[in-house]
């Protein structure tokens, strides 16, 4: 089987090309677009690797009158420009595979003797297809190229995507760049956060309900399942979802259809669902947590976003591209330094691209000069990591009932109400903290009535919806 690599980089053709012949195939190459249409118009191939970016101008850009003349030959795309708009442009053209660069050989010499065989497999009466758009995701380090590689992969179908990930690593984008780029995209995209519906309404919320169906149903609500019809349906933290509510959920999944508290019909499920969480779900599901078959249905499709201390390389593009946003949402137009970016790639960024995302609006709220050095942006990294720092927790209860006692001096008579108001805020806020907010969750945690909760958060002037994780 005789291949055509077109690339402009003499040594990467002449690795590509060793590796290749020494798998069994014939190679012929060329360098530019010109020369390879001169060969295509005279030959055909059993696949085609090219570059994007050729002496002559965009490799994939000129492929239309390639897929004219030989549309079933695969076509392998390399290309060094490694974005989301890349390996979606090389989607597009219904490429069989991408490759950013560098890449593995092996993986590509495999792929190559693939497509091989797929495009003999097509000449016998098989085919493909393909579409999608650009929405740009910053980065362009390994661990971002291996995520754009997925997202391509799923553009095409409606296969159940589960997106991974750490808070603040930024799961909705990648569900929202599903679904712009697919072919739902011109259907509605519905974001749920399912840890904050309480669990007595998260079937009325996802499902619908019919009017009278319980006490306040006072009219028809058509549930998020239904108002994703024709596009996409995104369960955020997927994790904390109630064990009733993952019950009733994979019901529908299962059954590709959903009724509507109170009602009779059965409405077909027509929305793309893709998940994310947090959450590590295998020792949930050891624990009894999280419903085993359950994430069986849902992660059909697993996509890993890595945490941005993985990516450091992607931090220069992230910070220059909020300074970009910042600037566009009204505030001062400002420029980094080698030396600044140098030390935001050396920060924890525990809170990942949503802390950097922050930090820079700060700066650029902040900052006195247009352009900021490493002696502007220290100063304010050392105030954040104050502001973000924990309290030491106590050795122990007992040691903490006694500094509050010396500290406190309660009047004679209150110190039992004072010391358990005092005990109350912490605790509560720490349990709302692991519950994400959810009342419901934090009483059952507690093991107090719900109502009992929401007069001592009243009491105490907790707000409750200040824990909500929103991504």
């Amino acid at each position: 089987m005789n291949i055509l690599l077109v690339e402009d980089d003499a040594s990467i053709a002449i690795v590509i090309t060793a590796a290749l012949e020494a798998d069994g195939l014939s190679v012929t190459h060329c360098d530019s677009i010109a020369e390879r249409n001169r060969l295509l118009a005279q030959s055909s191939y059993a696949a085609l690797v090219t570059d994007v970016m050729l002496t002559d101008g965009d490799g994939i850009e000129s492929l239309g009158l390639v897929r004219e003349w030989h549309p079933a030959m695969p076509i392998i795309i390399l290309s060094a420009q490694n974005t989301l708009d890349t390996a979606v442009r090389a989607s597009d053209t219904g490429a069989f595979e991408y490759f950013p660069k560098p890449f593995d050989i092996e993986e590509l010499v495999r792929t190559v003797r693939q497509a091989a065989s797929a495009g003999a497999a097509a000449e016998a009466g098989e085919d493909a297809e393909p579409e999608g758009q650009g929405l740009p995701l910053v980065g362009r380090s390994a661990p971002m190229q291996a995520v754009y590689r997925m997202i391509t992969r799923v553009l095409r179908n409606d296969l159940t995507v589960l997106v991974l990930g750490e808070s603040g690593t930024g799961k909705e984008l990648v569900a929202e760049a599903i679904h712009q780029l697919g072919h739902r995209r011109t259907g509605p995209f519905v974001a749920v956060n399912t840890a904050a519906i309480p669990v007595e309404l998260i079937e009325s919320e996802l499902f619908g309900h019919e009017k009278g169906a319980f006490t306040g149903a006072v009219a028809r609500h058509i549930g998020k399942f239904e108002q994703a019809a024709g596009g996409t349906l995104f369960l955020d933290e997927i994790g904390d979802m109630p064990m009733q509510a993952q019950t009733r959920l994979l019901r529908a999944l299962q059954s590709g259809s959903i009724r509507r508290v109170g009602g009779r019909e059965e409405v077909a499920i027509d929305a793309r669902i893709i998940c994310a969480t947090n959450k590590d779900l295998a020792p949930m599901i050891a624990a009894g947590q999280f419903r085993e078959d359950l994430y069986y249905r849902i992660n059909v499709v697993p996509i890993d976003l890595p945490p941005l201390r993985e990516r450091a390389d992607d931090i220069a593009a992230l910070a220059r591209h909020f300074l970009t946003q910042a600037s566009a949402e009204g505030l001062p137009r400002r420029q980094m330094t080698p030396e600044a970016i140098d030390i935001l790639q050396r920060q924890p960024w525990r809170g990942n691209v949503r802390e950097l995302r922050n930090f820079i609006y700060r700066l650029a709220l902040l900052a006195r000069d247009d352009v900021i050095d490493g002696a502007a942006l220290l100063p304010m990294l050392a105030q954040t990591a104050r502001a973000d720092e924990p309290e030491a927790p106590p050795a122990s209860i007992d040691a903490a009932v006694n500094a509050w006692l010396a500290g406190a001096n309660p009047a004679h008579g209150t110190i039992y109400d004072s010391a358990l108001a005092a005990f109350e805020r912490p605790l509560f806020t720490a349990v709302l903290r692991e519950t994400g907010g959810n009342q419901l969750r934090a009483a059952q945690l507690l093991g107090i009535n719900r109502n009992t909760l929401r007069k001592r958060l009243g009491e105490l002037a907790l707000d409750a919806e200040a824990f909500v994780r929103r991504g």
